[in-house]
């Protein structure tokens, strides 16, 4: 997870901060662009709603899905996970703290954001079963 502190300092802060978008949070954690718009699209749902049950999750990405960026944003600390929902945490830990600046100002930020059009190239679908057991015919 290549973090990049530099970008986030207090002067490159400032210039984010005119722009804020939730492709930034994305891409602090994500390199890949189909990985960077599932989270992304996790955070979004969880901003839209305030609070996400997994069984409230669209139905365009499975699950199990939905549950491992879910989880990732609870293992970073944007996300906490009480009561079977999915939340914003208020609090951050202290090298985090410009980054949680740039989230909270996103957060506050009633913008309207197309993640279709942010992720152009991100793979937005279900994927293929590439294998495993099949339906087993039971007679």
């Amino acid at each position: 997870m290549p973090i990049k502190y530099w970008e986030y300092e207090d002067a490159p802060l400032k210039e984010k901060l005119k722009d804020i978008s939730v492709k930034h949070v994305a891409k602090i954690y994500f390199e890949n662009e189909t990985k960077a718009y599932r989270f992304a699209r996790a955070l979004y749902e969880v901003k839209e709603r305030k609070e996400l049950r997994l069984r409230d999750c669209p139905e365009d990405l499975p699950q199990a899905t939905w549950k491992r960026y879910l989880d990732f944003g609870v293992t970073v600390g944007i996300l906490k996970h009480e009561a079977g929902a999915y939340s914003f945490t208020d609090r951050y830990s202290k090298p985090l703290k410009n980054i949680a600046v740039y989230i909270t100002e996103w957060i506050n930020t009633p913008k309207q954001e197309d993640l279709g059009i942010i992720f152009a190239s991100a793979k937005t679908g279900r994927q293929k079963k590439r294998g495993g057991k099949g339906a087993v015919n039971q007679e």
